[in-house]
């Protein structure tokens, strides 16, 4: 049997208990957790049996019977808080958006590969049954040339400007955290955008509330994503090629469905059988690429995440 992979949790908000309850269906274990007060530390670790629970980041980088850091604290501390563990000879995970800007992502990408260290951003989209079902067919060419690529990602939130998504000090806007999906999947079938282009409406607050961007590449693709905290969309996403389209259908970047129409008028529906809300899935690759001695996972390369914030950097700038 393999032995289990002992996580440490940075940070005790919703996504690190959403991951946290992901775990518990793989075999590996969260052994400690970390947060600002040894309260909610204390109560985290309740819920969950951890450990190991410490009302500093530091003492969770420390703990030897940590084997890697999942990073899950607000946008503007990723850089700061996976730094950490990266300097105390920890594994990361870190939390999408990679970090707030393109060069703390190109500082974080250079330490692990100075320190040897495994390092990848939590794109969980990216190991969906169904994601990756659509990238193989995208690899067998079932769409002949890529000519268009459509995502978008809209929640309604209340206007309220302490609420992390309203708050510029805590990396709020839509494009960092619902339009980094969009991005993500854009960048996944078609790569680097060669231009891009933004409207940008901002929210009471001054960060970004509604966004749209035209993205255009190398032969001609197009890829055309919307995000706004203002209202819940369709979150849908579709790649059309010359040879037929997938649509997946909504919420694309959770476990779902998609069909794919050819251009002769057959079609089929795929469907996957997934447990949760499939935020395993990025923790089992972690634990395979981490046994295998593996630095990065071929499916969210620490390169691709650079250039992802790269592009949500130009996209910024029409703030």
């Amino acid at each position: 049997m393999t032995t289990p992979l002992r996580w440490g949790i940075i940070g005790t908000g919703g996504i690190a208990h959403t991951f946290a309850h992901g775990l518990a269906q793989t075999d590996d274990v969260v052994s400690a957790v970390g947060s600002r007060s040894q309260e909610s530390a204390e109560a985290f670790g309740a819920e969950f049996d951890v450990p190991g629970r410490y009302g500093s980041y530091q003492s969770v980088v420390e703990d030897p019977a940590v084997d890697v850091v999942y990073v899950a604290t607000p946008h503007p501390m990723h850089c700061e808080n996976a730094l950490l563990a990266l300097k105390n000879g920890k594994p990361v995970l870190v939390e999408k958006p990679f970090t707030m800007t393109a060069d703390e992502a190109r500082e974080l990408v250079s330490v692990a590969r100075t320190e040897n260290l495994f390092l990848m951003e939590a794109m969980w989209t990216r190991f969906l049954p169904h994601v990756i079902a659509v990238r193989e067919l995208l690899a067998k060419g079932v769409l002949g040339d890529i000519v268009s690529v459509e995502a978008d990602h809209g929640q309604w939130f209340e206007k309220d400007p302490n609420f992390r998504l309203f708050a510029p000090e805590l990396g709020g806007g839509a494009l960092l955290d619902l339009g980094v999906y969009p991005v993500s999947f854009a960048s996944m079938v078609l790569g680097t955008p060669k231009s891009v282009t933004a409207n940008v409406t901002p929210a009471f607050t001054g960060v970004d509330a509604t966004t749209s961007m035209l993205f255009g590449y190398e032969g001609g693709a197009q890829a055309i994503l919307t995000c706004t905290l203002l209202a819940r969309s369709e979150t849908r996403a579709s790649i059309v090629g010359t040879d037929g389209r997938i649509e997946i259908l909504g919420d694309f970047y959770a476990p779902t469905s998609f069909i794919l129409k050819l251009r002769d008028g057959d079609s089929e529906l795929f469907e996957f059988s997934t447990q949760g809300r499939g935020l395993h899935y990025q923790a089992i690759e972690v634990a395979r690429c981490i046994r295998a001695g593996e630095l990065e996972s071929a499916s969210m390369p620490l390169d691709e995440s650079i250039s992802i914030m790269e592009t949500m950097e130009k996209v910024l700038r029409f703030l």
